[in-house]
């Protein structure tokens, strides 16, 4: 059994491992400018100078796509509240401090291109986008109940940031926009290696104390929430977004949890000492009743879609 280890003992542990993965990102991570993923050729004037203000008509986007875009744009924009929780559980020095800036610097450009796509192209309302962004800022981030530290953040992140890749490349889909397609897609790359520094990070705690990783695993997947959670409009726009299979229950539990899990041997690992194995066993049991309720939505979903579906034949007659 391994002993209990403090946070900054933990970080100082990690700390060779967090620079070779920060390395393995630098290289892998490929340069790209938000300019180049939006087309400028479609903008003009709003009437303030001396245009003309946005009318719904205007938007080549479904309602859906609109959701999923606004939904995808508020989580990135409230970056400064993500930066101060892993600040605030990393740390600012050496390695941490550079990758904490770096993190920061790559998700800044998802908000900047998401944004000018939507208003060169007049795809939502200006308006009513600047003032949700200014609510949910004003919110900041809705993070799960005691983060407890690094531990407790760095499995957040992973689960996260494979979600927001997810959310990111089928909303792309949904747009019917290449154009759009092609930046969700870019961005989602970015989660993607974002995502593979924190599950880097998280499987060597796991290694250098089983049971405190273990802890913290369990405890943020059975509280986990989408980092978007404090948004207007959330609860609905979620539903939303899982009905039309943008990021439902399906894809949580088959294209997040369980590959997440697998990768760090979660369930084959003999490593625990009875706290450890308690907290697994909570978390099996967990994925077990999550694996029922997917059943169970979908069932819903189905008859909702069918009953949606003869209304309007009905309708059509």
């Amino acid at each position: 059994m391994t002993k209990a280890l403090t946070q900054l003992e933990i970080l100082t542990e990690l700390e060779p491992v967090a620079e070779q993965t920060l390395n393995r990102h630098l290289s892998m991570a490929k340069e790209w400018h938000p300019h180049d993923y939006v087309p400028w050729n479609e903008g003009r004037n709003f009437a303030a100078m001396g245009g003309k203000d946005w009318e719904p008509e205007q938007s080549r986007l479904s309602e859906v796509a609109k959701v999923a875009m606004v939904t995808n744009l508020l989580t990135e924009d409230n970056l400064p509240s993500y930066h101060r929780e892993i600040a605030e559980n990393f740390s600012q020095d050496g390695v941490w401090g550079t990758w904490v800036g770096r993190w920061t610097a790559e998700e800044n450009r998802h908000g900047i291109a998401i944004r000018d796509y939507l208003v060169v192209t007049r795809g939502v309302d200006p308006v009513a986008l600047e003032q949700a962004r200014m609510i949910h800022m004003t919110n900041g981030a809705q993070s799960p109940e005691d983060w407890g530290g690094f531990l407790e953040n760095v499995a957040y992140v992973t689960f996260q940031e494979l979600a927001t890749r997810v959310s990111h490349r089928n909303t792309g889909k949904v747009c019917e926009d290449p154009v759009a397609d092609r930046l969700l897609q870019r961005i989602a790359t970015d989660e993607n290696l974002h995502m593979i520094f924190y599950r880097t990070l998280c499987g060597a705690g796991l290694d250098l104390v089983p049971d405190q990783a273990m802890e913290s695993i369990t405890r943020i997947l059975t509280n986990f929430v989408m980092p978007g959670a404090g948004m207007p409009n959330f609860r609905r726009n979620g539903v939303i977004m899982a009905k039309h299979g943008i990021y439902d229950l399906r894809q949580h539990l088959d294209d997040v949890v369980n590959p997440v899990l697998k990768h760090w041997n979660i369930f084959e690992r003999n490593d625990f000492g009875p706290e450890g194995e308690k907290a697994r066993d909570e978390l099996a049991a967990f994925v077990d009743k999550l694996a029922v309720d997917v059943v169970k939505f979908e069932e819903q979903r189905d008859r909702l879609l069918a009953r949606q579906a003869a209304k309007g034949q009905l309708q059509s007659t």
